[in-house]
């Protein structure tokens, strides 16, 4: 019969985030293993907590399958002699592959005719199998960072104490960091000790049993319904960010939630300064009043007895109270000083050993920014506070509480600006000019905050670039590739029209006097090429066809929204009339097979029968035509316009014989064609559509 299969390795504490990448891992190649060993089983689960990882699999197989194997051997014709005995090389094979020579088939495949050894192996019982299966998987779980302890050779994230295998209610004796696996766990630290598992099924329940809830998703509840009774109690509302949620959730075995209370003057210090504190310090959770203002009070989740809840609390608001003391001390010391005067420190920072300091980093924000809003033609208010905030943006690096919590950088430079009297938009634009900071961040709303944000990334992506450390395969230390799609959301979604040819060379003069022997065309190709990349990865999540970006992305617009426009538009039209839009590529690719661009494209209306007078007249409204649609960004007009070209090129290939042996009429219809090319590659190459 089926039996239930547990296996435990308890360890000492391990870290949230890897524990859940680990368990991921134990299932998937739990199974994986299981399959390869021809064991059947039903549901794969696994368990963890800060001290186990546990895997659990429903009616495991007392027996492996029975396996047939197949090997090619050597041709028949050598195999065997004229009379149909075997040779030495049938011999040979048999023996190598533990077989009776007697038993070889010969098969007829495409590539002749062989002789194939085929070897029955029978099923071996699950419990000598299991034990050197469950080691492999011990063995194979990756982590971040291993060690080793004691005199073993065995890497883990943290020293392994205790193994548990069992195959219903027999033990496995599996071997791991030297230690044999037999049926006894151990309980919760404090509250419970060793606890006997009567078979594996029993698990989850024995370990209740030592005040260890091992399933992570009955925590999980346990956890929300605790925070949400808590919050309530104290008349508040929890704020919960699902990072710290989850982290907490690996941080307990046996879960207790209560609320804490803090010294309602700290309110006075900015929201976000508090909640760092609580949520990253010490993962306790805020809690907020019903009309969304910060309560004096926090939630706490911990391991202790429940029966202690009540001292453990003191406990937390003692250790909250130093931490919120020293993050008022630090906000009241930066507040002694106007932002404008942290600007000068910028210059002891390193932004990169090659490329200066944050300083010199600031004062290409600045200058790029200047020269980003007159491109975009920005209000002189809008200019002006972009510039303005440009300068102070990095200021808040150096102040005290951005030293002591980093991940408020720009969030207190926008209160520092305000304290300092600056305009509320500089104050806002300094806070945005980090966004987006993550995939599904939000972008910059405001004119100023887009205008220093897409400088900055732009400095970096250039200046690293610069000095030939762009992102190789999956390594990207700088996060440029998130910075370039950062800027392209906003041309596209944010209607931050640059212009990405001329704004990468006025980045790149920033860097002139700073990267020695710098070859600015070269690197303002291949920084183009690079945005160009992620441009394509954007366009291809929102669904566009790969050989419509294809088309698109050689055209002569250098603006990044406007070439997202034009895929869009091209794109409508391919879904709207398939045969029409292919039929077009089709002659647009006949064109530009047989153009010269080298002759120009001056014809002479003299050398033109009908087909090459009313193609050269169509062409001419048509390019009219479009440059004004191009102008006001009516693209699905712009296709229509070159569709509307199909009959005379049809017509002139039909009639017209362009290669010619009258070289005056051959070099006046291949500059038609030319101009032809010219017409359709304002807008797209549509010749790289496929057919």
């Amino acid at each position: 019969m089926p039996r239930d299969l547990l296996f435990e390795i308890g360890a000492e504490e391990m870290p949230s985030a890897p524990l859940y990448a680990a368990l991921d891992h134990v299932r998937t190649r739990a199974a994986e293993l299981l399959a390869d060993a021809r064991l059947d089983h039903g549901a794969v689960d696994v368990f963890g907590s800060p001290r186990r990882i546990a895997l659990l699999v429903r009616d495991v197989a007392e027996m492996q399958r029975d396996a047939q194997e197949r090997v090619k051997g050597p041709a028949a014709a050598a195999a065997y002699d004229a009379e149909g005995n075997p040779t030495p090389a049938a011999i040979g094979f048999a023996r190598s592959r533990g077989v009776a020579v007697e038993s070889l088939v010969r098969e007829t495949t495409e590539g002749g005719e062989y002789v194939w050894a085929v070897i029955e192996r029978r099923g071996e019982r699950a419990a000598d199998v299991l034990p050197s299966l469950l080691a492999e998987l011990a063995e194979s779980i990756p982590w971040p960072k291993s060690m080793r302890w004691g005199d073993g050779d065995a890497r883990f994230i943290r020293p392994v104490r205790w193994l548990v295998a069992l195959f219903g209610d027999e033990v496995i004796p599996v071997s791991f960091a030297g230690l044999t696996a037999g049926r006894v766990s151990q309980g919760h630290r404090f509250l419970g000790g060793a606890v006997e598992i009567p078979d594996a099924g029993s698990y989850l329940d024995a370990l209740r049993s030592a005040l260890v809830i091992a399933d992570g998703r009955e925590r999980t509840q346990l956890i929300r319904d605790g925070i949400e009774r808590a919050a309530e109690a104290v008349g508040g509302v929890p704020v919960v960010p699902e990072k710290t949620f989850l982290e907490v959730v690996n941080l307990v075995e046996y879960p207790t939630v209560a609320a804490g209370r803090f010294d309602e003057a700290f309110l006075r210090v900015p929201r976000e300064v508090l909640e760092e504190a609580m949520e990253s310090h010490q993962r306790y959770f805020p809690v907020e009043a019903v009309d969304g203002t910060l309560m004096p009070a926090f939630l706490v989740v911990h391991n202790g007895d429940p029966a202690r809840t009540e001292p453990i609390v003191h406990g937390h608001e003692r250790v909250i109270r130093a931490r919120l003391a020293d993050a008022a001390f630090f906000y009241d010391e930066d507040l002694k000083h106007p932002l404008e005067s942290y600007v000068g420190k910028l210059d002891s920072i390193v932004f990169h050993q090659k490329l200066g300091s944050v300083g010199q980093k600031v004062e290409r924000i600045e200058r790029l920014t200047r020269l980003l809003a007159k491109q975009i033609g920005a209000g002189p208010e809008d200019e002006a506070h972009a510039v303005r905030a440009a300068h102070l943006c990095k200021a808040d690096l150096v102040t005290h509480v951005v030293v002591e919590f980093t991940s408020l950088q720009g969030v207190m430079g926008s209160y520092y600006a305000l304290a300092s009297g600056e305009a509320p938009a500089v104050a806002n634009a300094i806070v945005e000019h980090y966004r987006p900071r993550y995939a599904g961040d939000a972008l910059p709303e405001s004119v100023p905050g887009m205008l220093v944000s897409a400088a900055d990334k732009i400095d970096t992506i250039c200046g690293i670039h610069a000095v030939r450390q762009a992102p190789t395969g999956s390594s990207d230390p700088f996060a440029l590739r998130r910075f370039a799609i950062g800027v392209i959301l906003m041309a596209m979604d944010g209607g931050l029209a640059i212009k990405l040819g001329r704004t990468i060379a006025d980045a790149l003069e920033g860097y002139a006097d700073v990267v020695p022997d710098l070859d600015l065309p070269a690197v303002a190709s291949e920084v183009k090429e690079f945005f160009l990349g992620r441009l394509r990865g954007v366009l291809r999540e929102r669904g566009y066809a790969y050989d419509t970006i294809d088309a698109v992305l050689p055209s002569e617009s250098d603006d990044l929204a406007e070439v997202a426009a034009r895929c869009a538009a091209l794109q409508s039209a391919r879904d709207a009339d398939p045969q029409l839009f292919e039929d077009l590529a089709i002659a647009f690719r006949r064109a530009a097979n047989l153009c010269q661009p080298s002759l120009g494209e001056e014809v002479s209306k003299d050398l033109m029968g009908p087909e090459e007078s009313a193609l050269a007249d169509a062409l001419e409204a048509a390019d009219a035509r479009i440059q004004e649609l191009l102008a006001l960004g009516r693209h699905d007009e712009v296709v229509a316009a070159l569709a509307s070209l199909r009959p005379e090129i049809d017509a002139f290939f039909e009639a017209v014989l362009v290669m010619d042996e009258d070289e005056r009429l051959r070099t006046n219809r291949l500059r038609l064609l030319n101009r032809f090319v010219r017409v359709f590659s304002r807008f797209a190459d549509v010749g790289r559509i496929a057919a």
